[in-house]
């Protein structure tokens, strides 16, 4: 990602991940000019063998994961070959063998404090092909899962928290009978018992994410809560702040919406812009994403002249693009669009240490990212620029984004899978206020009691089958007569409004060459 792919050299570096296995043979990535095309930070191309290309050899399948993870923050490009390591391990899990040997893998070792270890796995799993029954049966067999297990290494939580990540991954892969399949007894057990206070907060939450997907599933979602699940949660709350992402909730319990203090709030970002994937807190200022798509949102209050400034805390420290965009800017979150990615938004990128603009990127000076670290986004409408911060530190002003627009900008954020911040939008003191002098969100955007009111994803999902929708209405925004035919696919299930922001249709896939409105379906 950002200007070359920078992996490990092939200058007889090795890994000596485990001393009783082959050493990892190191693979080189050319470097690739990559301010020319689009990117997906989030799903790498696939590339597979040619119809004459021999299979690959099977090699060291520990150090082609780590081969990964060491690579996986420099590839951003559409067109940018993946890494011989992820060619490689998606060729091993064509057999169930294979695939088993690559999931071991993950949970072996992926190291807890690299910020992109889960969001690693659920790549790898999720460009891998889908687990055949008799592999899952395996898998099972072979973790042997229960609550003792999760008693056990104590001491090393990573291996608990790359499992709980495998186990929340293949939930979401495999809906229905399978994801029902492999919620077994002693996996129900092993999660809930992650949830114990004694356990890493790692391990706490992507135990808590896992359950959560395993959840999407109704029968899964029965029999989770007739487990000990809300005993738990109820125990967590005194240790986190907002449990309430879970959609197992404690009948009568008070929904922390329904408590949380906004009087002081004026400006929040918007869960009314935002896809089912990202989570927002009830205050409205933070967010986090715990999907495989790149997710994005919107502050609720958009500035056309003057001064403002805004900070972000950095929660984990890896993928995100913030910084600014408009009303223009387009989000594809399931292709890897997000800020900074069109010619109406800009963004700072911490993790890979990149300035984003049309989809283009150039690094900026900054040291990447930590957790804890402010972030300040500076945008001057007067003189046409932008400044980004990180702890107090000044970056050079940005000022591409002007000329496509000038005015409409609202503060803006994407997330790559397992990403978390805070926005500080002026309701609290600034830890590094700039020198010159600005204006904050908070102090002139109002919002209404109705509209600061952001609902757990369940109660959403209730509302939601109680409106009534039109059979001839956009399947996309579901207010518009969908009058609009897709060429040279043919799909006519679209506003036009909604036509125009995308790129690919939304059902096949196909790129979008031209819109006809369809006269006989306007009334």
């Amino acid at each position: 990602m950002g200007n070359s792919c920078i992996c490990r050299d092939d200058s007889g570096a090795e890994d000596s991940v485990d001393t009783h296995q082959q050493q990892a043979e190191n693979s080189a990535v050319p470097t690739a000019d990559t301010r020319s095309q689009p990117r997906d930070p989030v799903r790498p191309p696939r590339r597979g063998r040619g119809p004459h290309e021999p299979r690959r050899k099977k090699q060291n399948v520990d150090g082609l994961v780590l081969d990964t993870l060491a690579v996986i923050r420099t590839l951003v490009d559409n067109d940018q070959e993946p890494p011989y390591s992820m060619i490689t391990l998606h060729e091993m899990a064509e057999t169930d063998e294979g695939w088993l040997d690559v999931v071991q893998s993950l949970i072996r070792v992926i190291p807890l404090e690299d910020p992109l270890g889960p969001a690693v796995i659920t790549l790898l799993l999720d460009e891998c092909p889908l687990p055949t029954k008799d592999a899952l049966q395996k898998l099972t067999e072979i973790l042997n899962l229960n609550g003792e297990v999760a008693c056990q290494d104590s001491g090393h939580p990573a291996k608990h928290r790359n499992t709980s990540a495998v186990l929340g991954c293949l939930a979401e892969k495999l809906a229905g009978p399978a994801s029902i399949g492999l919620l077994s007894p002693g996996i129900l057990e092993y999660l809930l018992q992650c949830l114990k206070l004694q356990s890493h907060p790692t391990v706490m939450l992507f135990a808590l994410i896992a359950l959560e997907k395993f959840a999407q599933t109704s029968e899964n979602k029965l029999t989770i809560s007739e487990s000990s699940i809300s005993d738990r949660l109820v125990t967590l709350e005194l240790w986190a702040d907002d449990p309430d992402y879970l959609k197992l909730l404690k009948e009568g319990r008070q929904l922390t919406y329904e408590k949380v203090d906004l009087n002081n709030i004026r400006a929040m970002l918007n869960s009314n812009d935002v896809s089912e994937y990202l989570k927002i807190s009830p205050h409205g200022l933070e967010a986090r994403c715990d999907a495989s798509s790149f997710e994005s949102v919107r502050c609720t209050f958009c500035v056309d002249t003057g001064v403002w400034y805004y900070e972000v805390t950095v929660i984990t420290s890896g993928v995100m693009q913030i910084g600014w965009a408009t009303r223009d800017s387009k989000f594809l979150n399931h292709e890897g669009y997000g800020i900074g990615d069109d010619e109406y938004s800009c963004a700072y990128d911490g993790c890979r240490q990149l300035i984003w603009y049309n989809a283009r990127s150039k690094p900026h000076v900054h040291p990447c990212w930590k957790e804890g670290d402010t972030v300040g986004f500076l945008l001057d409408l007067n003189e046409k620029q932008m400044i980004f911060f990180l702890n107090g530190n000044q970056l050079p002003p940005e000022k591409q984004v002007f000329s496509s627009t000038v005015s409409g900008f609202f503060a803006a954020a994407s997330f790559m899978s397992y990403q978390q911040c805070e926005f500080n939008f002026g309701a609290k003191p600034f830890k590094y206020p700039p020198s010159m002098k600005f204006s904050t969100f908070n102090d002139y955007a109002f919002l209404t009691a109705e509209e600061k009111i952001i609902l757990p994803r369940h109660r959403r999902l209730a509302l939601l089958k109680q409106v009534s929708i039109r059979e001839n209405c956009c399947s996309l925004c579901c207010d518009e007569v969908a009058d609009t035919q897709l060429k040279p696919c043919g799909h006519s299930d679209l506003c036009m409004d909604c036509a125009l922001q995308l790129e690919t249709c939304p059902l096949c896939r196909k790129e979008i060459v031209s819109r006809i409105r369809q006269i006989s379906h306007i009334s």
